[in-house]
């Protein structure tokens, strides 16, 4: 059996380079899903996927991510940590590289699947070895201010590197990038990171993995089903439902009860453990599709180009990297709870800024709602400390599964739920009120998406259309920017309310 780093420890120089590769890593995943958001546009013109199938492409990484993540952890501890790393590295690499074969929706999101087990073998090794190197609880808030910081570097990225490729290549580039980055870690990793592993790390219970994949599945599939029929009549998605909560039931059920387990559902006694995953559900629901309307919205309504897309979607990003690297010493000052509850809530309020008014969004106001939007991404640093902080290393794995799942969980949701009712909105404001001279055809078919809307106005030569359908588009992205704004604020009181009062990161809880 290897010996943990935990009683070993390492040199101070060995913990940083680790941490740095580590936090590095998840420029990968989020410079991935950043570029994602540039290109979407350019290849639904290129591919014509339909409003459903665009949705897949966006969030069907997710879904597999989140499903994959709690076995891939798993495996991780009896395989060996930094193995699982790398052998992610290899598997995100490939699929990017397949990008060039994909010539149609379908492969697109057999592609992005493809991505998410990569990412799965990724992102919960990150954090688990952060645990597992990092004993002292104070040094680890630090790193893990790193680590988010890196993320929010890896948003600010995104949108540069792909508007950059999108004006000289086609959206494929924005997959293909992601090769040599993949090299570059892989060797980084192999040379750098330490091994490690759960020494007693029980069976492997992949009954239950297929569980939770089948759950998450069939309740996203319900979701996005009643959104696309604006009633909630339709019986195949109340089946798909009925289905997803009964077995998800099972699943909880199951790992309650079994020593043996793939969650740990126990890690949930501790409050702050909980209040930090339901930080990260929540502030993801209310981002993910927030942030995927707002690009689509400066391409096809205000009409940028890639690259200048990515330049005004630099505040979330900035401000980002500047709360992450201040959150640990302000959490010390004035204490976890205020700091987490007052990022989330403080981003809730810039999710409701940019629902004010009527007509054109100014920029001015989309910069500052997109800054008060980062203090939440900055701020789940401390999350990520209070999760660790109260869970042993012999549970560091199960501890980063969670966590990572409902990031990912909650971006999942947040496309499903909070997409698919701006693409209601859009669907139905566009047919209730269609433009003057266009047939009723016509606007079904533009009602499909604003990519949609727009080509066909182009291709009939229906200006008319057009200026409809930005109208309608901005009045959707405004009242969806409102819900999860509310929402978001929901949420700060929640971990306000949670979060045991004088809790610190800078101390390990058993």
């Amino acid at each position: 059996m290897s010996v943990t780093t935990a009683e070993t420890g390492y040199s101070f120089r060995r913990r940083w380079a680790s941490a740095t590769v580590l936090s590095l890593s998840l420029l990968v995943i989020t410079v991935d899903l950043t570029i994602l958001n540039i290109a979407l546009p350019d290849l639904a013109a290129d591919l014509r996927p339909t409003s459903d199938q665009q949705l897949w492409i966006v969030d069907a990484y997710s879904l597999v991510l989140a499903g994959l993540l709690v076995t891939m952890s798993s495996l991780g501890d009896r395989w060996g940590r930094k193995r699982m790393l790398l052998a992610g590295f290899a598997v995100f690499a490939v699929a990017s590289g397949l990008v060039l074969v994909a010539d149609s929706p379908a492969a697109v999101i057999t592609l992005r699947a493809l991505l998410g087990v990569g990412g799965a073998m990724i992102m919960p090794t990150t954090l688990s070895m952060l645990r597992s190197v990092f004993t002292d609880p104070a040094e680890r808030a630090t790193a893990l201010g790193l680590w988010a910081a890196v993320s929010g570097l890896g948003a600010a990225i995104g949108p540069i590197v792909g508007g950059l490729l999108l004006e000289y290549f086609s959206w494929r580039a924005a997959f293909l990038v992601n090769v040599p980055l993949m090299v570059i870690a892989l060797v980084a990793g192999a040379l750098i990171l330490p091994e490690s592993r759960h020494p007693k790390p029980g069976r492997w219970d992949y009954v239950g993995a297929g569980m939770s994949v089948a759950g998450m599945v069939l309740l996203v599939w319900s979701i996005k089903r009643f959104a696309k029929e604006s009633e909630l009549v339709d019986p195949s998605a109340w089946l798909a439902l009925a289905a997803a909560v009964a077995i998800l039931a099972v699943f909880v059920r199951r790992c309650l009860r079994d020593p043996d387990a793939l969650i740990d559902l126990g890690l949930f006694r501790r409050r702050a453990f909980s209040a930090g995953v339901l930080a990260a559900l929540g502030t993801m629901f209310a981002m993910a599709a927030a942030l995927l309307l707002l690009a689509q919205w400066l391409q096809l309504v205000d009409g940028q180009s890639p690259i200048a897309t990515g330049v005004r979607l630099l505040p979330v990003a900035g401000m980002a990297i500047v709360s992450s690297l201040v959150a640990a010493p302000l959490a010390r000052r004035l204490g976890a709870r205020t700091v987490l509850a007052g990022g989330v809530g403080i981003a809730g309020v810039g999710m409701t800024v940019l629902a004010v008014g009527t007509g054109p969004v100014p920029y001015w106001l989309i910069a500052l709602s997109q800054a008060l939007v980062g203090v939440a991404i900055g701020s789940l640093a401390i999350a990520s400390a209070m999760i660790m902080s109260g869970t042993p290393d012999a549970k560091a794995g199960n501890a980063a599964a969670l966590e990572e799942t409902s990031y990912d969980l909650g971006n999942v949701l947040g496309v499903a739920v909070l997409g698919s009712v701006a693409s209601a909105l859009f669907r139905s404001s566009l047919v209730d009120s269609p433009s003057p001279g266009v047939g009723a055809d016509v606007t079904s078919a533009a009602s499909e998406s604003l990519g949609s809307a727009m080509h066909t106005a182009a291709e009939l030569g229906l200006p008319q259309l057009a200026a409809r359908a930005s109208e309608a588009f901005t009045d959707s992205m405004r009242d969806t920017f409102l819900i999860g704004g509310l929402a978001m604020i929901a949420v700060a009181a929640a971990v306000f309310a949670i979060t045991p009062r004088g809790t610190d990161v800078s101390t390990q809880h058993h």
